[in-house]
């Protein structure tokens, strides 16, 4: 054999070593994903049903009175699992630049759990395959370039665990069940525009600052502290705009947001994106 033919037989098999680790490495990322999606659905599952009645409605502040009567236009309808896909312009933790990314949102409506997946294409050929998953008052934070190199691996930590659930209920315009009476979320009145969504759940608690249009739909919500910028994710943003509202079943859902860091009063925009697909079970 030639020595040219010795390098060609040495790329061929360096490529094939490459493509077949890349092709475990997707397996396996898919496969943590499915479980961790199954493990969402499982607990949103297993959630008893609760009944609102209307003097629980009546007793919620102003403003949630007219979210309630907005995003339920025929009466509370139950669903304990919201499953969604989206797509957008997402801006990686520390850079500037914005790339068209997809994601998928498995999460629990009654109980503050979920689990969010994304990919993300960097160059030509190579991607970013992430995941957040929070459940039970833990999280864990993957990022993996070709769904195999690790950059990012966070596990639960106490400020972690916080910033988790705060995700969830920034998310909560997707899933109105979780802003209703008697679950995690509780309410504190402000004006006639605004209001306090409390969550409580495994021993965390963290809130954001709702805001509703005349309609009573929400329009953003804002976190009370700023974020750190010089994190190396974005965790839950400290900020969401909600717009394009459509009706999906029974339920009146945003379908179009922009999620933003915040700090020093200054919005930093991370995933402007709409809907694709939603649906409850």
């Amino acid at each position: 054999m030639t020595r040219t033919k010795w390098i060609l037989a040495g790329c061929a098999a360096l490529a094939f070593v490459g493509a077949s680790a890349v092709g475990l490495g997707v397996y396996r990322t898919e496969r943590d994903i499915r479980a961790f999606q199954s493990e969402i659905a499982a607990i949103a599952n297993e959630a008893q049903a609760r009944t609102v009645s209307q003097a629980d409605i009546a007793a919620l502040p102003a403003p949630v009175q007219r979210y309630v009567g907005f995003a339920f236009p025929d009466g509370i309808s139950k669903a304990n699992l919201t499953r969604l896909t989206a797509e957008g312009q997402f801006r990686r933790p520390q850079t500037e630049t914005f790339n068209f990314t997809t994601a998928e949102q498995v999460i629990a409506a009654t109980e503050p759990a979920l689990m969010f997946s994304a990919t993300t294409p960097i160059v030509p050929g190579i991607w970013a395959r992430a995941y957040d998953f929070f459940a039970n008052g833990e999280m864990e934070m993957k990022a993996k370039i070709l769904s195999t190199i690790t950059v990012v691996d966070e596990r639960e930590t106490p400020e972690l665990n916080v910033i988790s659930l705060r995700r969830w209920l920034l998310e909560s315009a997707l899933y109105p069940q979780a802003l209703l009476p008697g679950g995690a979320v509780r309410w504190e009145a402000i004006d006639d525009h605004s209001a306090r969504a409390i969550v409580e759940a495994d021993g965390l608690s963290s809130s954001m600052i709702a805001h509703f249009d005349t309609r009573g739909a929400i329009t953003h919500m804002v976190a009370e502290q700023d974020g750190d910028l010089a994190a190396a994710y974005h965790g839950s943003g400290e900020h969401v705009t909600r717009s394009n509202y459509q009706r999906v079943g029974r339920v009146m859902v945003p379908h179009e947001f922009v999620i933003s860091r915040m700090s020093g009063g200054k919005l930093y925009p991370f995933f402007d994106a709409k809907i694709t697909s939603i649906h409850f079970e």
